[in-house]
């Protein structure tokens, strides 16, 4: 359980009752085949034919090793036979503790009313566990056990003894304390686990209203329980690194309209603050635009750069991940990417590029972690794959057939200063059948340790640990793997402990550690005590080389103003404008920084009729922000309906130029060129439109407007701009303009009747809309038909703008 008051832990069996006869050929069985924790002896020393009932010892596990310092463990036996025990410790020099103790059941450990909800269940004894029996020595007694069994292992001897104080079980095992400490606290995320389905059936991990519920907090195994250092956060913060000398960290933090495109590298202090200005966003560098997520970034050992999983440049998250959620809280989601590539970001410059060796678009290149020296990349790779291929079954649950399969194996890369080379397969922990994922080197170089399991990575039922030499070689399973699950492992600065989560003892997750000596064996798992409420779950465990107490606190403000942009967003959607600009204020108020709150107020201001004060904000944000296509493109096209295309140009340019494919910007540019007459560039960009989206309504229309109305002859085509027209009009069959795109265009075919026609229903849908310029400018259209006339532009115009929109300009 995640948590037992006071420490109470345990696994349990029932025993049969059986008869005399088959007990005695049970008893010589069990000899011949227990194991070392599982001893029958004698009764008593001078009566021996009496055999001792079987008593297992179930934790700690025999050859356990704990990290010196640590608070006392709860230790956990099976007997049915004993009312009260003897706990004799036997040390190298013959010395002893020994302990006389009535034992007590498991127990269920402090309950979150926050996470009591009906998509999950309270943590509950399997009838093994409510069978077993647990006791913790105190302080002094588990300062003195750890102090003589440092050098060789001490020897446990649990005797049991029945009503009559007769012996009655017996058996032992071995456990040390390690000369190496733990030496760092460890850094994790509590979570509780209540997915939430909505009422049109989507399943999310937790429901958005439940976000807060999430803390991170900080563990000293010296100390009895954790320290939470942030809580109350109103959007989700996830994956996080620490550098290798623990002074800088990287975390995930969603941001506004969630957002999920950020990241923030802050140095580690007793009070941490993270503000808009430590936030980076991975969809500003050359890629704006597109839904870029950084997918387990990894800050570098030196705290310079960070290094991230990436969707290709034509990719978004919605082809890149596979991601399935369950109603089933025990394993709630499936998540792994499918399509990607590395990529390293350059504090120092701001520039984030692609990893040469780990950038092939032909493969899905992720988990990139950095080598202790900062000179090669391990990172997981497998062929990409469509994430939902066409006609796959939905899966049902974790590991379900239906999942879309993918096996990774590692790889190891030069980093070469960002150069990059040639990627090799790492040897025993690639091409075995196995999906092999997040790998972790360990502090000295000479390990990697790997989740090994069938399909994707992480968090699956049969994920298990696996230790691999660095330069590849023969892997080993390790000792310290538990029943179900085992991942999310980190070294601690030594590189003796190994901190990983399991889900062996409770569906709610714990943390376990590990000893790991020089020769990369491993030792049975250790629990780490009172990480959390029981019906709660930890994850995402990590060292961070501080002292203990080494983190006070974490706190967010740049949140704060992320809440605010949100909350001005929903207001504008609820044609709230007013208190909207009002929100848009004191968001800039706070941390005038922030480039999303200043284009946002910017568009504000605007709708409002305060342009200059809207064209301010929006040089503001570029001055943040100089690679921001929303910023370049909403002051060209503010610019351009104030009717001064020449300062809308180079803004308009700005934007295409960072985001190529930007089929908004280039119908903005073509409207450009038109007003300031120049009608061949103004074509040029309206085809480039059309390229990028054939099925664009406004592209269509503009191109055909152009088309069947310049005032240069030679760039006329009214059969085109007809054909053009007559596709629009089978999208929108009720949109007026158009239906007057499509009446021009027949005129310059000379079919004037047709023309005519249509341009009477244009007349009706305009006057209904009360479109007053539109209206008048159809009617001039109908004056001319009557007369047999086409119509043509006579000068440079924005005709093609003649419904300007009073909503903030579309990407």
């Amino acid at each position: 359980m995640a948590d037992i008051a006071p420490r109470r832990f345990c696994l349990s069996t029932h025993l049969l009752v059986v008869g005399p006869t088959f007990l005695g050929m049970l008893v010589v069985f069990c000899i011949l085949a227990a194991p070392r924790n599982k001893v029958f002896g004698y009764a008593q020393a001078g009566d021996p034919k009496a055999v001792l009932w079987p008593l297992s010892i179930d934790y700690p596990l025999d050859g356990s090793i704990f990290p010196p310092g640590i608070t006392p463990p709860t230790f956990i036996w099976r007997d049915a036979a004993a009312k009260s025990w003897q706990m004799k410790f036997v040390f190298a020099d013959n010395s002893s503790v020994q302990v006389e103790i009535t034992g007590q059941r498991m127990q269920i450990g402090q309950i979150d009313p926050e996470c009591v909800s009906s998509t999950n269940e309270l943590p509950k004894l399997t009838p093994k566990q409510a069978a077993s029996w647990t006791w913790s020595p105190d302080v002094t007694t588990w300062a003195t056990i750890q102090e003589r069994s440092t050098i060789q292992p001490a020897v446990l001897t649990v005797t049991g003894y029945n009503s009559a104080h007769q012996v009655s079980s017996q058996s032992r095992i071995t456990l040390s304390t390690s000369i190496d400490p733990v030496g760092a606290p460890i850094f994790y995320r509590d979570v509780p686990l209540m997915p939430s389905q909505g009422a049109n059936g989507t399943v999310q991990p937790l429901s958005p209203t439940a976000i807060h519920l999430i803390n991170w907090r900080l563990r000293d195994v010296r100390q009895s329980e954790s320290h939470t250092v942030l809580k109350d956060m109103p959007t989700c913060a996830n994956c996080h690194s620490f550098s290798r000398d623990g002074k800088t960290m990287g975390i995930d933090v969603d941001g506004p309209a969630n957002d999920k495109g950020l990241y923030a590298v802050v140095p580690v202090e007793r009070h941490i603050s993270i503000q808009n200005k430590d936030v980076l966003q991975w969809n500003t560098n050359g890629e704006a635009g597109k839904l870029r997520v950084g997918f387990m970034s990894q800050v570098s050992p030196d705290g310079r750069y960070v290094l991230s999983t990436f969707a290709g440049s034509a990719l978004d998250i919605s082809n890149t991940y596979y991601v399935t959620n369950f109603t089933d809280y025990r394993f709630l989601q499936v998540f792994y990417p499918t399509r990607g590539i590395l990529e390293w970001y350059d504090r120092s410059s701001g520039k984030r590029q692609p990893l040469h060796g780990a950038d092939d678009p032909r493969y899905v290149q992720t988990d990139g972690v950095w080598s202790p020296d900062g000179k090669y990349i391990v990172f997981a790779r497998a062929e990409a794959k469509d994430p939902y291929p066409e006609g796959q079954p939905k899966a049902l649950h974790a590991n379900d057939q239906n999942e879309t399969q993918i096996q990774y194996d590692l790889y190891r890369v030069p980093f070469n200063d960002g150069r990059g080379g040639i990627a090799e397969p790492i040897a025993g922990a690639s091409h075995n059948g196995m999906s092999n994922n997040f790998p972790k080197v360990a502090p000295d170089g000479r390990w990697i340790v790997f989740v090994q399991c069938h399909n994707g990575q992480l968090m699956r039922p049969d994920s298990q640990l696996y230790i691999v030499p660095s330069g590849g070689g023969e892997s080993r399973r390790l000792t310290a793997n538990t029943a179900l699950m085992n991942s999310w492992h980190s070294f601690s600065p030594n590189g003796r402990w190994l901190v990983f989560s399991s889900k062996a003892r409770s569906f709610y997750t714990q943390m376990y550690l590990t000893h790991i000596d020089e020769g990369g064996n491993s030792s049975p798992a250790i629990l780490i005590d009172n990480a959390t409420a029981a019906n709660r779950a930890v994850n995402l465990p990590e060292f961070v080389n501080a002292d203990g107490d080494g983190i006070e606190e974490i706190q967010v403000p740049a949140v704060n103003q992320y809440k605010m942009i949100d909350e001005a967003m929903q207001l504008e959607e609820k044609k709230k404008p007013d208190q909207a600009l009002e929100i848009w204020k004191k968001a800039v108020a706070l941390d005038p920084g922030n480039e999303k709150a200043q284009n946002g107020l910017a568009v504000s201001l605007y709708l409002h009729g305060d342009v200059e004060g809207s064209f301010q904000h929006l040089r503001a944000a570029l001055l943040i922000n100089p690679l921001s296509v929303q910023d370049h493109f909403v002051l060209g096209k503010f610019s351009l309906d104030q009717g001064h295309p020449e300062q809308a140009l180079p803004e308009l340019e700005a934007a295409i130029a960072i985001r190529p494919h930007f089929e908004s910007g280039e119908e903005a540019l073509a409207r450009a060129y038109e007003t300031l007459g120049k009608s061949s560039a103004a074509l040029s960009h309206w085809r480039k439109a059309l390229l990028i989206d054939p099925n664009s309504v406004s592209a269509m229309i503009g191109t055909a407007w152009l088309l069947a109305t310049s005032p240069d002859a030679s760039l006329r085509n009214g059969a085109e701009a007809a054909r053009l027209a007559e596709s629009a009009e089978n999208a929108q069959p009720d949109n007026a303009e158009v239906l007057d795109t499509l009446a021009v265009s027949y005129a310059e075919q000379r079919l004037f009747s047709r023309a005519f026609s249509i341009e009477r229903q244009a007349l009706e849908l305009a006057i209904a809309q009360t479109n007053k310029p539109l209206s008048a400018a159809i009617r001039a259209h109908l004056a001319l038909f009557a007369k047999q006339k086409p119509f043509h532009e006579d000068r440079a115009s924005a005709t093609a703008d003649k419904t300007k929109s009073g909503s903030p300009p579309s990407m």
